[in-house]
């Protein structure tokens, strides 16, 4: 193997370990080698990516498609990173276009059609990204990842017929991935099974703390401190539903709440709703695991933390004061 592979390979091999900081140091050490290779680009893009810093992704993936035009892996890739976090889906469809017309497989066409199905969904477009799901091959699918994948696709159309086998097929193969499980229970809870519908979050729950933060995470004290920012910066009215003080952190939902259940994957739980003067208060668990995933970066976690608050105070106090008084309950 020449100097230049081995490097990439490296690189490769560090980001499956978990180190994105050496895998970036082997695919600098590459474009030593060859300032214009599309495959070092693609990898510091993939480094970029796991480390938080998504527009320098984007960058490093752009460059690897102007030295090769075909190059549908960094084409995907980009798109990825369009869609989650930077929420920009117009342009992650455009890539995934590029995509499917130089798919030359199943897989490659799947996987094009997975990304575009999830940007026309990010989009709230729910009448063309079912029409994508039309376009699925009807497998079975060489990629065991496509068969949870497609399953997703078709539960988040409504389509639980054609959902359900795949998320069942998926946990079965995979009995350690928190994604099919997690899936598993919402089918379940659809088809009104609610034991075995728990039993698969708590199985999604159990996966999902054994799996290593993303490499950017929060520190339990910054993301507190964090999270008590988030809460400094609502409006006057929606905080006043809240006990500063009683503002609480943990990585995911108790087994306890779950069981009542309370969505393993919740980001925040509003709990003990009492009096506070002539005010109703209460207090709040907010759930990092389950924020920093959806924020994908340092930088989006608090306004994560903001909009999750926002929404919760407003169902459990504001709502149910326009139906007649408030829920003392669980939300």
């Amino acid at each position: 193997m020449d100097q230049f592979s081995a490097h990439l390979d490296r690189g490769w091999d560090l980001v499956q370990r978990g180190d994105p900081r050496g895998a970036e140091v082997s695919a600098r050490r590459a474009l030593e080698i060859d300032g214009q290779s599309p495959e070092a680009y693609n990898l510091l893009g993939y480094v970029a990516a796991l480390k938080g810093e998504y527009e320098e992704a984007i960058d490093h993936y752009r460059q690897a498609i102007a030295l090769d035009d075909t190059y549908l892996e960094a084409m995907l890739n980009a798109a990825e990173v369009y869609i989650h976090p930077l929420g920009e889906f117009d342009e992650a469809i455009s890539m995934c276009d590029q995509a499917l017309d130089l798919a030359e497989t199943d897989d490659e066409t799947v996987d094009a059609l997975l990304l575009k199905f999830d940007a026309l969904l990010g989009k709230g477009e729910l009448e063309e990204a079912a029409e994508v799901c039309a376009r699925f091959p009807h497998g079975p699918f060489e990629n065991p990842s496509h068969v949870f994948l497609v399953g997703r696709a078709y539960y988040e159309i409504g389509d639980i017929d054609h959902a359900q086998p795949l998320i069942e097929e998926a946990a079965r193969a995979n009995p350690r991935n928190p994604e099919a499980y997690y899936y598993l229970g919402l089918v379940r809870d659809e088809r009104g099974d609610t034991r075995a519908a728990t039993q698969a979050f708590l199985r999604s729950r159990e996966l999902d703390l054994e799996a290593n933060p993303p490499p950017w995470t929060l520190s339990h004290e910054t993301f507190e401190l964090t999270a008590k920012r988030a809460f400094a910066a609502l409006d006057e009215h929606l905080r006043s539903y809240l006990r500063e003080e009683e503002v609480y952190v943990a990585d995911v939902p108790g087994v306890e709440v779950v069981v009542d259940g309370v969505d393993p994957r919740a980001l925040l739980l509003i709990d003990g709703v009492g009096s506070a003067g002539s005010t109703l208060s209460a207090r709040v668990f907010v759930y990092q695991r389950n924020v920093e995933r959806l924020a994908g970066s340092v930088e989006q976690v608090e306004a994560e933390v903001l909009s999750a608050l926002e929404r919760e105070i407003t169902a459990t106090f504001l709502e149910p004061e326009v139906s007649g008084g408030p829920e003392h309950a669980l939300n």
